[in-house]
């Protein structure tokens, strides 16, 4: 398992590591050291020779006057551009000892590696005037985009701003950052390197699930077990969309639960009858035992929202003893009809909204949401005593104290009815036994694994949420 941290986390881990000894020009050094290996790498392995380092005034500037000096002194062909007219302490001295091609303005010449050392984690506003000038030249100079520690213009939830630099390639200095893997981070990173510069992490950070890490959710099954053995998955759904109940039970189907259990209001009922033989179908009418029974529960997938399906969430967050998944429409009937009911419940209650959803629930725009989705979903979870995967092209899991940002995922998703079946691999996780925050972990990542199987197979277009849990199995067996 791996971890990333914020911007705000980064900068405290920084001043700890000058605090306990080390000087920042130190760490300035082996950033620049670290960078100028990456940039000298990708000229090799490119069959390149020359190298234009971007540098702003200053940390992130500082660093890339330390690998342009490393690298002239070299022999390399690099040259030095920057506008800055104030610069920080260290950057300026080492700024002294560049002794290569420097300019004042941006070159006619073009280069075949191109390095952003505008701003990184140091931006605290949107960037504009030259330096917007400089990101658009960054951008359209055709060449290989190495950026240093964070593409220009990122901001701390990941958002790109209206100026940002896209980057083939990142080296980001310390720690992982998550900037890099939430929204627009994770199209405008490129490749990811952490370059370990001595500066130690001294906090917890959001879990990046590996293979290894969701493989031990899949133990070899023991020879002498039966259905009872894995658990019975409930999935209260339809009525408004029937297709979004087929495809939660679907998915659920391959999630390794012994019974998948698919209750589906009267009207749907007739329309549900042999669309999914391995699926126990029953037609409710008022919670009962037999629901109550389920070891996980989800409920809301094409439901539509409904004073009656409010009732239902407060009767399953009073009475149910089981894992409670509210998704789609349940999260909906909880914005319109009242969140008060969070505040108690005997189950284990997992949401999975994705940010507009969020939003309503939070009575905050989506806007908000995805500048902060760790901070606002921990606060949302902390508050209810509940587990939020908040889904988006990098989903975020959190119980209120442990976080984790998914890694897995396609645009191959992007359709309607990806989180169907996102809600029945969680509901038949949980019904396996596992716990609602690592079954989310797991859960998202089978998910996005099988969009990744899917755009090889089909592209990222084609492939429709059937075609998701048919690469379920082969996302299992890739682990």
């Amino acid at each position: 398992m791996k971890y990333s941290f914020s911007n705000r986390q980064m900068r405290r881990f920084d001043e700890a590591a000058i605090g306990a000894g080390t000087p920042s020009a130190v760490l300035m050094e082996r950033a620049g050291a670290a960078l100028a290996r990456a940039v000298s790498e990708a000229m090799a392995r490119l069959g390149v020779g020359d190298a234009l380092f971007v540098c702003g005034g200053g940390n992130n500037g500082g660093d890339g006057f330390v690998a342009a000096r490393i690298l002239h002194e070299a022999g390399e062909d690099v040259a030095v551009l920057c506008l800055a007219e104030k610069f920080s302490t260290d950057c300026a001295a080492v700024r002294e000892k560049y002794r290569g091609e420097f300019f004042a303005r941006i070159p006619r010449r073009r280069y075949a590696v191109v390095v952003d050392c505008l701003f990184g984690t140091g931006l605290a506003r949107p960037i504009e005037g030259e330096s917007a000038a400089l990101v658009s030249f960054i951008n359209s100079s055709g060449a290989y985009v190495i950026a240093c520690d964070l593409p220009s213009g990122l901001t701390e939830g990941g958002i790109a701003g209206e100026a940002c630099v896209r980057a083939d390639e990142t080296v980001t200095m310390g720690q992982m950052k998550s900037a890099l893997l939430l929204s627009d981070g994770a199209d405008l990173a490129g490749k990811i390197t952490v370059a370990d510069i001595g500066i130690p992490a001294r906090e917890e950070g959001a879990e990046v699930w590996e293979d290894a890490d969701v493989k031990t959710y899949f133990p070899a099954r023991r020879s002498n077990s039966h259905k009872g053995s894995y658990g019975a998955a409930c999935i209260l759904a339809g009525g408004a969309y029937s297709g979004a109940a087929f495809l939660a039970a679907g998915a659920c189907l391959k999630s390794g639960a012994g019974y998948t259990k698919l209750c589906v209001t009267g009207e749907l009922y007739p329309h549900a009858i042999g669309k999914l033989p391995a699926a126990i179908l029953r037609e409710y009418k008022a919670l009962d035992g037999d629901i109550f029974a389920s070891d996980a529960i989800a409920v809301g997938m094409g439901s539509g929202v409904s004073e009656q399906l409010y009732v239902y969430i407060a009767e399953l967050l009073a009475n149910y003893t089981g894992t409670l998944i509210l998704d789609a429409d349940a999260l909906n009937t909880l914005s319109a009809y009242g969140t008060e009911l969070l505040s108690k419940h005997a189950c284990r209650v997992v949401l999975t909204p994705h940010p507009k959803e969020f939003s309503r629930l939070v009575e905050r725009p989506v806007k908000e949401v995805l500048a902060d989705p760790v901070g606002m979903a921990k606060e949302f979870a902390a508050r209810y005593r509940v587990t939020v995967l908040l889904k988006n092209n990098r989903s975020v899991i959190t119980d209120g104290a442990r976080v984790a940002i998914n890694p897995t995922g396609s645009p191959s998703l992007a359709k309607g009815g990806s989180g169907d079946v996102l809600s029945g691999i969680l509901v038949g996780t949980c019904a396996r036994g596992v716990a609602p925050f690592e079954a989310a972990c797991v859960a998202s990542y089978l998910l996005g694994r099988a969009g990744e199987i899917a755009a090889r197979e089909m592209g990222e277009y084609a492939p429709d949420p059937t075609d998701i849990i048919a690469c379920i199995a082969k996302a299992q067996q890739s682990l």
